[in-house]
């Protein structure tokens, strides 16, 4: 804990992400003290969570904050300070959302800096919080667990207590930890388990170490997390993870990024320069990346999904929001440009998420 949140170059880039900043040790040993006694569904919530059954969109891109998150000042900004399970539920009423899947947003880079012990405690803390918003609103909600992944024998042990004692989805991934991404040596023992488990891994970006306030005046989040998303993706895949573990489900948030558009120009290149391509990518490229399942999150508009459109068919498009950072109504607004048919859009809102998260069948 004597480096958490040390750099404060870091910590400006983040404010200016809008999606993170600095949670203090002292702030977060405070307040996880208390968490336990924060998490109860206020009153309005629970007559939402038990109102006529009308909704049918599947929400698979729904963040949350535990209290002591909020009250520490560990995620940034008006909208992750003012979120609410009461706001959560009134936001997937209005909008028809039946259920939403339940995970982290991007990570500041320094959560995963922390010494061990501390990280377990603090993703338990954040784990069994969403799971406690499933049981007092049965039906709403699903939970993609978060992990460190930096402290591998915590994520394997979390892992675990995830799936055989949390019933969760899934788990959620960021893109990237500081110096290291998915395909790294480091954590084959941690996809070695989800694949055995033939679990749902599911992708959040985040602003990469090595590309924060680049460019001046320019947001990392306008082009670093779409970027890292890229990243990620061919980090398994020139590693040798996406031919090795076969089994695990690949869900990438925000239309994969800029995947779709540069799909053709990686196959092209990578095609002059890989030697072992056809080892890794036995069907070519592209088909890898058309088995993946990708949110519509901030990506439903027209532009981005006409070159999602050509990767893959609507079957594998999933509805998402990343609220509370975009509202679900303008996801729904931007998904109705996109040139899809009525049925393609009811398909994409409501049924593609059943064919790989069990909970929805129901």
């Amino acid at each position: 804990m004597s480096r958490f949140f040390a750099s404060a170059a870091h910590d400006a880039a983040a404010a200016a992400c809008g999606c993170c900043a600095p949670l203090s040790r002292r702030s977060f040993l405070g307040a996880a003290a208390s968490v336990a006694g924060a998490v109860g569904l206020p009153a309005t919530a629970r007559a939402q969570a038990s109102a006529p059954a009308t909704r049918e969109r599947i929400d698979t891109h729904f963040h949350y904050y535990p209290p002591f998150l909020q009250k520490s000042g560990g995620l940034a900004g008006p909208l992750t300070a003012n979120w609410s399970r009461a706001k959560a539920l009134e936001e997937m009423d209005r909008n028809g959302v039946k259920t939403g899947i339940l995970s982290m947003a991007s990570a500041p880079l320094d959560w995963f800096k922390m010494e061990p012990e501390a990280s377990r405690k603090f993703v338990r803390e954040i784990n069994d919080y969403g799971a406690d918003m499933m049981r007092e609103a049965p039906g709403r909600y699903g939970l993609f667990a978060f992990l460190s992944m930096v402290d591998v024998e915590g994520s394997l042990k979390e892992i675990e207590y995830a799936f055989d004692v949390l019933k969760a989805d899934g788990v959620g991934l960021s893109t990237s930890y500081v110096d290291k991404y998915p395909g790294d040596p480091k954590f084959a023992p941690i996809f070695e388990e989800l694949n055995r488990r033939k679990a749902v891994v599911y992708f959040h970006p985040t602003t990469a170490a090595c590309c924060t306030g680049i460019v001046p005046g320019v947001g990392d989040s306008w082009i670093e997390v779409p970027n890292d998303t890229s990243r990620a993706v061919l980090s398994l895949l020139f590693s040798g993870s996406l031919r090795k573990f076969r089994d695990i489900t690949f869900l990438w948030s925000h239309g994969g990024g800029t995947i779709p558009m540069l799909a053709s120009r990686i196959d092209w290149l990578s095609n002059l320069q890989v030697k072992n391509r056809k080892e890794l990518a036995p069907d070519g490229i592209e088909a890898e990346f058309k088995r993946f399942y990708y949110d519509t999150a901030n990506a439903g508009y027209a532009g981005p999904m006409a070159a999602l459109l050509k990767l893959v068919p609507p079957s594998q498009i999933v509805f998402g929001t990343d609220y509370p950072y975009v509202t679900t109504e303008a996801n729904m607004k931007a998904l109705r440009t996109a040139g899809l048919s009525d049925a393609e859009i009811r398909a994409i809102e409501t049924q593609n998420a059943k064919q790989f998260l069990p909970r929805l069948r129901g």
